[in-house]
């Protein structure tokens, strides 16, 4: 039998510690399963990828746009994995650059028409695809894990 690994501190970890590794399985295991239904579905549905959804989303929250670097800071990508998404949307009609207002090295990128409507388009779906991956979900637990999650989240922040 083996022993149970040592903590950082050198002692064996609590039961507790097991459990909540089986829940950061569970959580990683879920999140990669819906993920990947996402994906499949966007590519089906609408010939997208969800890097260039999650770039529209965020545009779609800014109307008046948003500078590359912040753009990136929101998605936490590089500056690099964004531009070529952002390339690829304004070459398909979908987003538009301008220089920032006294700065014309800084471009501002923002949806266009076409890109608001192809993304209302494809949020509509993703919502409905959510619905139906999560529906087995009650409410109440929805509401009593996303509260959950906020405050791990929160603690997080603070401690790190």
């Amino acid at each position: 039998m083996m022993n149970a690994p040592l903590s950082a501190v050198g002692q064996k970890p609590e039961r507790g510690d097991k459990q909540r590794l089986r829940l950061w399985i569970r959580l990683l295991r879920t999140t990669r399963i819906v993920e990947g239904e996402l994906r499949e579905r966007l590519k089906r549905e609408f010939d997208t990828t969800l890097p260039r959804f999650d770039v529209m989303s965020a545009l779609y929250r800014r109307p008046e746009g948003m500078l590359m670097s912040d753009l990136s800071r929101f998605l936490l990508v590089s500056n690099g994995n964004v531009t070529g998404i952002v390339d690829r949307l304004v070459s398909d009609g979908f987003v538009m650059r301008t220089k920032k207002e006294g700065d014309k090295r800084t471009s501002v990128v923002r949806l266009t028409p076409a890109g608001v409507a192809l993304f209302e388009k494809m949020a509509a779906a993703h919502e409905r695809w959510i619905t139906e991956l999560l529906g087995s979900i009650e409410t109440a637990e929805v509401h009593r894990l996303s509260e959950m999650l906020r405050a791990f989240r929160s603690n997080w922040e603070i401690d790190h």
